[in-house]
């Protein structure tokens, strides 16, 4: 009789599929765990926020513009967009949000310089910044070397670039400056007349004054108050003459 053949019977091996498979749902549901747990603690939110360079504008201001708050989520604050939220200020000239893990954000503020004062409706002092806009001096003091604008029309276009003009000139070539006012003519619609704190009257206009102030404070310095013409030339009169000096030199004429 033929042997009949027993089937050998197949050891039971682990299914080792099975069991990574179960190893990576366990540590992914590890993972999970911890992420909430991380996100719902104290190092995940914002601790501590720091405004550096503001001096018109509230730390209450500056959080309601920025949209930052303390206990937030850190890692939810996008620099880019609290720095285009607080540029809505129009004192704010740029705003650099630096972020330092844990929690502490850091903001530092960069403002248009005054460039002058204004009297306001009911005769209230006013800041005029670089880029035109306006605030209330009342929290933030007086810069005496600063010039008032007197006279001017709220709308008029050339009031805004005398701002910009003045706020890209160095404090100190303009700090004897104490009164601007637009005196237009035909032919320099943009013509204006200054008072010094020296006793000086100067008439030149908004398109020339850079280039024009470096030579007004060479004559303030070296002449006697009086009367300075810069405008397509420049001149400068005496108020009164030296009592021993010729009459034909009193105009005296600097073609620049």
């Amino acid at each position: 009789m033929p042997k009949a053949h027993i089937p050998v019977l197949k050891e039971n091996k682990p299914k080792k599929r099975a069991s990574r498979k179960i190893i990576a749902i366990l540590l992914l549901l590890f993972i999970a765990i911890l992420v909430i747990l991380f996100f719902r603690s104290p190092v995940s939110q914002v601790t501590e926020i720091q405004f550096t360079g503001s001096t018109f504008s509230s730390r209450e201001q500056l959080l309601q513009a920025s949209g930052l708050k303390e206990g937030s989520q850190y890692f939810g604050v996008s620099p880019s967009e609290v720095e285009q939220r607080l540029l809505k200020i129009t004192s704010i000239q740029k705003a650099v949000v630096d972020k330092q893990f844990p929690g502490k954000i850091n903001v530092r503020i960069e403002e248009y310089p005054t460039v002058a004062y204004e009297l306001g409706e009911g005769g209230r002092l006013e800041a005029i910044l670089a880029n035109g806009s306006k605030l209330a001096v009342n929290s933030i003091g007086i810069a005496v070397e600063k010039p008032i604008l007197t006279k001017w029309s709220p709308s008029d276009p050339n009031k805004a670039e005398l701002c910009k003009v003045l706020g890209k000139i160095p404090s100190e070539l303009t700090s004897d400056i104490s009164e601007i006012i637009p005196s237009p003519t035909a032919s320099f619609p943009d013509r204006i007349k200054m008072y010094t704190r020296s006793r000086f009257v100067v008439i030149t206009a908004v398109s020339l004054l850079s280039d024009k102030i470096e030579y007004l404070n060479q004559v303030i310095e070296t002449a006697e108050p009086g009367t300075i013409t810069m405008l397509e030339a420049d001149t400068y009169t005496p108020f009164e003459p030296p009592a021993d000096a010729d009459p034909d030199e009193n105009d005296t004429t600097h073609g620049r």
